[in-house]
């Protein structure tokens, strides 16, 4: 069985290693594609290296551009791919252009198509990201679930039962496989820190970091929140990190460059507070038990305010710095969604190789 397993950007290689560790284990033969959507070393060649996963088998290095212009080249670059590598099923994962891309291709074609992260839904249809999960849910053949709330997006939207598989979140699967050689770097020494001695911000939605009026307002609440909490660390993202100049940083705001993966990981377990526009952070501060305020007016991943330690809170600086000091007075209890086990990407390949290879499961051996 050959599975072809695509990545494009940071989010990514994280939700695709413990699926792909899987499926090796299982004695599938494995394509990794990297359409090149994320390329500097900060923001891919580390990850890879943090999380030790292979070399792609095919980097199509199609760099960056508008939302249109880097879908159409993904598109025109991974047809003849997939033609030549000619797998029972394609893997995408998250709701980045590259997915959206891949899975177009794919559904004009016979082979499978598998989406992990399906059925997240923020509402927010100014987000991109939105577009991306929607369109690639609709036209995958099985969809893996990491909540309840997602598989129910999934039903209210119509897909059947049997395409609808709850997983867990593999996100989770390579915190816990890669936290003890996160917490075992150098990382907060080297910075300086001590454990719940600082805050911690990312931002790098477009929504929030490319209208100078709404960096503004963040950078102005930051600044308010420090007066609290100080250091607050920002490990800048490329696309903050060329806009912060204009937005009159904080001199308590602690700027850094972009952290690799166990880095990251290192500098969110040993938080006092998390404050972030980022998905992925809202799910792994609830698995590590950190509080986390997620700095945008919705969120995809409702599970980590009802079952776990983050709020959404907005943009404005009244209402950021109130629920920050609120948390420090208060923190959340730790709390773990169910199936947060470290499990889904085995769940997902056992589904996978079920519906790929049907006639292999359960089949008799050799006379």
């Amino acid at each position: 069985m050959r599975v072809l397993c695509v990545v494009g950007a940071r989010p990514n290689y994280m939700k695709v290693k413990p699926v792909m560790d899987a499926l090796a284990a299982a004695g599938a033969d494995l394509v990794l594609v990297h359409t090149g959507q994320h390329y500097d070393t900060a923001m891919s060649d580390v990850f890879f290296s943090d999380l030790g996963l292979r070399k792609p088998d095919h980097h199509l290095a199609v760099g960056s551009g508008s939302h249109a212009t880097q879908t159409s080249k993904v598109m025109l670059a991974f047809e003849p791919v997939l033609e030549a590598s000619a797998p029972d099923a394609v893997v995408v994962v998250g709701d980045v252009n590259s997915t959206l891309a891949c899975s177009l291709v794919t559904a004009k074609s016979p082979i499978k198509l598998g989406h992990v992260e399906a059925g997240l839904r923020s509402g927010d249809w100014s987000m991109p990201e939105e577009v991306n999960r929607v369109v690639t849910d609709r036209v995958s053949d099985l969809l893996f679930a990491p909540s309840p709330d997602a598989v129910a997006h999934l039903r209210a939207e119509g897909c059947p039962d049997s395409q609808i598989h709850l997983v867990g979140n593999v996100m989770v699967d390579s915190l816990l496989a890669n936290l003890e050689r996160a917490r075992a770097t150098d990382t907060l020494a080297r910075l300086g820190l001590t454990k719940s001695g600082y805050g911690l911000v990312t931002l790098h939605r477009p929504a929030n970091v490319d209208d100078p009026a709404t960096l503004s307002r963040l950078m102005s609440g930051l600044d308010q929140v420090a007066t609290t909490l100080c250091p607050l660390v920002l490990p800048a993202h490329p696309r903050l990190a060329a806009r912060l100049d204009q937005a009159s940083a904080s001199e308590r705001l602690r700027i850094i460059p972009a952290a690799g993966y166990l880095e990251f990981i290192a500098l969110q377990a040993s938080a006092l507070l998390v404050l972030t526009d980022s998905g992925g952070v809202q799910e792994e501060t609830t698995m590590l038990g950190v509080p986390c305020l997620t700095l945008r007016e919705n969120t995809e991943r409702p599970i980590t305010v009802t079952e776990g330690t983050n709020q959404v809170v907005g943009t404005e600086p009244e209402k950021i710095v109130a629920a920050a000091r609120s948390v420090l007075r208060e923190p959340p209890p730790p709390r773990r969604p169910a199936l947060w086990d470290g499990r889904a990407g085995q769940r997902i390949a056992d589904h996978l190789i079920a519906a790929v290879s049907p006639a292999r499961v359960g089949a008799p051996g050799p006379a």
